[in-house]
């Protein structure tokens, strides 16, 4: 009942609507910025878990091939692992 006052008071009084407007406009500004950055934040970083993971394998790759070994069948649990991780990082 008390917010329903209070919707009513905002809608007869234009000016403390748009001051109560105003602060959530204010408030949506700041969390979008927080939110950009760590958006931001989350794709340089998936990009360089991409990038290590692409320099590992090729290493591997190398490696056996300078070797001549192979390595063992991937198990399911590992096939599991690399579907995993593949749809949550394209780029690999």
């Amino acid at each position: 009942m008390e917010a329903e006052v209070d919707k009513l008071e905002l809608m007869k009084n234009p000016v403390t609507l748009l001051k109560e407007l105003s602060a959530i406009k204010s408030r949506y500004q700041t969390l979008y910025a927080r939110f950009k950055a760590v958006d931001v934040e989350q794709k340089e970083t998936k990009s360089r878990i991409c990038a290590t993971v692409n320099k590992t394998m090729n290493i591997i790759q190398k490696l056996q091939k300078q070797t001549d070994l192979e390595l063992t069948p991937v198990t399911e649990e590992e096939k599991t692992a690399a579907e995993q991780l593949k749809s949550h990082m394209p780029d690999l």
